[in-house]
């Protein structure tokens, strides 16, 4: 006989470290501490991974140019980043996610998704458990989370950033569609610029003027992502939090010190870019079909030209012969080349995997 009992309503936390780069490096670097910084780039090249929140109050973000930030902040430092110590930090936080669940699901080095329904603490009142979890990661790390708690990913993830930094807001079930209604689209997670301006054109600019729209009218205007947002209005969404979440690509990108005009010596630097690529790859016992070369040029503006093979590549030569070809259909460039960028996507797990600790290593890449 079965259960006719209506599902329990789910509790999921997402988790978000405060400036994590920034914040590892000034903890490590006391005369950092208090000061505007920036991890990446330099005074001239490149671009901003990550700004500290002093920073930040001159507009400096993530993904900026340097010298556009260095332009907001005169006074900004530039510090090198540190993978490998960002990783290790990682597996600390992570480490303490697994005491209460299983269900850990990482969207980058410093973020997860928990699912909290059932914990391994037996703890009914999720918001406990991410307190608990974020005052843990403060004595392990010396570092700060903020944490967003709700019955689904999409409120829990922008719950997270309603408190920033070092704190944490919870959306209810009650509350959700409501705080939905009241929400500009071009702040929803998952909304791009280029989305929220499409949406603008068509008289959305507000979750509310979202749940106005009907699902056939949002699919045929946004096609497979309409059945998300026609929840996502709603305050509703379905996904799972997935612990074996697969990676849809994975790919490397390097901004060069001198602008690059000559074909032969930007093909060279596709190389270590393939290489790296294909590293992760490895570890991870996967390959691809589709490759991908990202150019930004001189003035910021950018390509993308990608093919898509028949089979899986089976080495860095594949990857490299399919690049190089792709680069050279935008030769002559418009511009020096000022990035250029190597992606390997339509995944597939048909290789054999290496040693299990170097599988787990790769998920922190």
């Amino acid at each position: 006989m079965t259960s006719s009992a209506p599902p329990a309503i789910r509790k999921i936390i997402h988790v978000d470290m405060d400036a994590f780069y920034a914040s590892v490096e000034q903890r490590d670097n006391p005369e950092l501490r208090g000061l505007p910084i920036a991890v990446g780039g330099s005074a001239a090249r490149g671009v901003v991974a990550a700004a500290s929140y002093e920073a930040r109050t001159f507009g400096v973000h993530s993904a900026m140019p340097s010298v556009t930030a260095k332009r907001r902040c005169p006074s900004l430092i530039f510090v090198p980043p540190r993978f490998e110590v960002y990783k290790t930090v990682s597996r600390q936080i992570r480490e303490i996610f697994a005491e209460y669940t299983p269900l850990i699901e990482p969207l980058s080095l410093d973020e997860a998704y928990l699912d909290v329904t059932e914990n391994l603490k037996g703890m009914e009142i999720a918001t406990e458990i991410a307190t608990e979890i974020r005052a843990k990661i403060k004595v392990a790390t010396g570092l700060n989370a903020s944490a967003g708690i709700s019955y689904n990913k999409f409120l829990a993830k922008m719950a997270s950033d309603l408190n920033k930094p070092n704190g944490q807001a919870v959306i209810t079930p009650k509350n959700g569609p409501s705080f939905v209604a009241a929400l500009p689209v071009k702040k929803f997670h998952g909304v791009g610029p280029a989305t929220a301006e499409r949406m603008r054109k068509l008289g959305i600019e507000t979750g509310a003027d979202l749940g106005a729209k009907s699902l056939p009218f949002l699919t045929q205007h946004f096609g497979k992502a309409g059945p998300y947002f026609y929840g996502i209005a709603r305050g509703i969404d379905h996904r799972q939090v997935r612990a074996d979440r697969i990676r849809k690509s994975v790919g490397a990108e390097d901004t060069f010190v001198s602008d690059i005009a000559d074909l032969g010596l930007a093909k060279a630097e596709l190389r270590p870019l393939a290489e790296k690529v294909w590293r992760h790859c490895s570890t991870q016992g996967i390959s691809g079909k589709t490759v991908t070369v990202k150019i930004k040029y001189a003035d910021f503006t950018q390509a993308t030209r990608s093919r898509t093979v028949g089979q899986a590549c089976t080495g860095v030569e594949d990857m490299l012969d399919a690049a190089e070809a792709l680069l050279a259909t935008v030769h002559p460039f418009k511009l020096p080349v000022r990035l250029l960028g190597v992606t390997l996507s339509s995944l597939t797990n048909d290789r054999t995997p290496l040693r299990k600790e170097e599988s787990q290593l790769g998920l922190l890449l």
